[in-house]
């Protein structure tokens, strides 16, 4: 059934924005949606909705004739049992796009992300979860498992981007349009209590706030519009302060340390500017847990860490394969190279090199490996990377993702080279978001028959 607009019926625009289905939602799909069929048989991704449910969706973005249209659930006729009112005063049909799924229990949410997952692995990879060794479940973090209508605060690194008269908010779905925000509902503690909100951001683009988990350490990187001046930092707790250069995109310290210290696995990690760490207080722990108790290192072991950021795995990998064991980390950021090598510099038999790992790693002439450990960003490793790791023996390896359609890829690559996943496990380190977390460990075809 369709609702027309008469401002969409003019022949020149094709446009089919606005325009209004009654759908039944089908099943989830890889994003943040569900997926639904117009009566003409058009897809339609629709956000805010759940599988099962009856919907009025509006039409946010596509045209007559495309593969699919984008749309948001803007009535629900008739609703799942797993449907809550969402607890934050920002989500919603066209306000903040960073939670996909306040309106879904918490346990509905992480059985969504499992459907994800499973239908990835089975249309990219052949795979169902049985033979990838995984039971069907997300687990939530420690500390995460909230009742209905609750919102755990886990998000300890916040971009806020800034309205034209200074207003700190969160960008729209799909969107630049600025949502002004009074608070954050999933934002860790340590970065509520900054602030950011109540202040005037006048001149600046971006205020990105940083709450370390591993220590009191707090920092607020500013990025502002061409030629505007840094504003006076007056927050409700001491915070260095970090500027980003509109031209060359470099970090700079205005005051303050140019670093947080982050903690994982019984050591202290330097994270430098707005550099890479794991945003939920419990992650880094929860990974180097899942990776170290699927790889087993031994003593004397040779490994390598790929993508390896500031150093996390590779130092979780050194201090088991002891003084006879050695690591090589890979990382093509400049500044996270700098810290991965001061974070690991007690540990003489690691080498930390910089550069894109399908480059640098046929450089290291290195043909022979044990334990392999990859965290690859969001578009995966990718198959030319994945056929050289898979030339290299390890005995074990063990892939990191944050992207379950990028990781079901590269396993079929894998199978290509000759290895077969043994586990797979879930996590659901963004609560409230469509995004999860995946490690799974691969092993030699021959080692598992």
């Amino acid at each position: 059934m369709l609702w027309s607009h008469p401002a969409m019926q003019s022949a020149e625009n094709t446009s089919l924005v606005g325009e209004e289905y009654e759908v039944e939602i089908g099943p989830v799909a890889h994003g943040g949606h569900c997926i639904a069929r117009t009566s003409e048989g058009q897809v339609l991704f629709v956000r805010h909705a759940l599988p099962g449910e009856r919907v009025l969706a509006r039409v946010t973005d596509g045209e007559e004739g495309a593969r699919f249209l984008r749309a948001d659930a803007v009535e629900i006729l008739q609703a799942s049992k797993d449907r809550i009112d969402a607890p934050c005063p920002f989500a919603g049909p066209g306000r903040c796009g960073g939670c996909d799924w306040q309106h879904a229990r918490p346990g509905a949410q992480r059985r969504l992300k499992g459907e994800v997952i499973a239908e990835q692995l089975q249309r990219l990879a052949g795979l169902t979860p049985e033979e990838a060794g995984w039971d069907g479940t997300v687990v939530p973090a420690e500390g995460d498992k909230v009742p209905a209508g609750e919102v755990p605060a886990w998000r300890t690194r916040v971009q806020y981007a800034v309205t034209p008269d200074g207003r700190a908010g969160l960008r729209r779905h799909r969107s630049h349009e600025v949502e002004p925000i009074s608070h954050c509902m999933i934002a860790a503690e340590g970065v509520s209590e900054l602030g950011i909100e109540k202040r005037d951001w006048t001149g600046m683009d971006s205020v990105e706030a940083i709450a370390a988990s591993g220590s009191q350490d707090r920092q607020v990187v500013l990025t502002p519009k061409p030629g505007a001046r840094l504003p006076l930092v007056e927050l409700d707790r001491p915070v260095s302060v970090l500027r980003i250069d509109e031209r060359s995109g470099g970090v700079h310290r205005v005051h303050g340390r140019p670093f947080v210290r982050e903690r994982a696995d019984g050591r202290t990690y330097r994270v430098g500017g707005s550099g890479f760490w794991q945003v939920h207080p419990k992650a880094a722990d929860t990974l180097v847990t899942a990776v170290m108790q699927g790889l087993l290192p031994r003593k004397g072991d040779m490994g390598l860490d790929l993508y390896c950021g500031v150093g996390l795995f590779a130092g979780a990998l050194a201090d088991r394969v002891g003084e006879d064991g050695a690591v090589l980390g890979i990382e093509s950021g400049k500044r996270a190279v700098e810290d991965a090598r001061h974070n690991l510099a007690d540990f003489p038999r690691v080498r930390i090199e910089q550069g894109k790992v399908e480059s640098v790693l046929p450089r290291t002439g290195i043909t022979e490996v044990d334990l392999i450990v990859l965290d690859p960003p969001r578009a995966g490793a990718g198959r030319k990377t994945v056929a050289h790791l898979a030339s290299l023996g390890a005995r074990k390896i063990a892939y990191v993702a944050c992207d379950p359609a990028a990781l079901a890829r590269d396993i079929a690559y894998f199978r290509d080279g000759g290895y077969r996943v043994r586990t797979l496990r879930a996590f659901d380190l963004f609560p409230m978001t469509h995004h999860v977390e995946c490690v799974a460990i691969l092993e030699p075809v021959a080692k598992l028959s």
